[in-house]
């Protein structure tokens, strides 16, 4: 009888062992590809303000292929439109890096960071007039990005 009993335990703590190390494994496995990107996006930031531009471009173009595979398998998200662009731009593809702005537009046109940084990329490419409309855009939403985005266009730092 104890010994069945010493089983059991032996058992039943095999069982909820194994079922803890699994939940804890399989949550940091099903991480989204948008979720994976946003932490490398973030590092890059961290590493461009360190000076270290290599380590931020390896963190942006790791960024980019995550962000690809979110849009294609959940597209018409304005945050992953956004990320996108701010990517490619950080990765010197303005041109790309608008589309994705333009399309996250469409869908959200009050989106504080893709007029940020849309504006961003209009100051980078000279085109001051398409910068002030994305700050009037972002005026009264007592918001960072509204800040940022004036300091970048009255040339007090840029970040593009």
């Amino acid at each position: 009888m104890k010994k069945t009993f010493v089983i059991l335990l032996l058992t039943m703590g095999l069982t909820c062992n194994s079922f803890a190390a699994g939940s804890s494994s399989s949550s940091s496995e099903t991480k989204s590809n948008y979720d994976k990107a946003v932490k490398l996006i973030k590092a890059a930031k961290k590493y461009e303000i360190d000076g270290k531009v290599d380590k931020a471009k390896k963190r942006y173009e790791r960024a980019l292929k995550f962000l690809v595979k979110s849009n294609k398998s959940k597209p018409n998200k304005a945050d992953t439109l956004n990320y996108l662009g701010f990517t490619t731009r950080k990765l010197g593809d303005f041109e790309s890096g608008e589309k994705y702005y333009l399309q996250g537009l469409a869908i959200d046109p009050k989106h504080k960071g893709i007029n940020e940084y849309l504006g961003e990329l209009y100051v980078a490419t000279n085109r001051h007039n398409l910068a002030v409309e994305r700050l009037e855009v972002l005026k009264g939403c007592s918001c960072e990005e509204y800040d940022q985005l004036k300091a970048v266009i009255a040339g007090e730092k840029s970040k593009y």
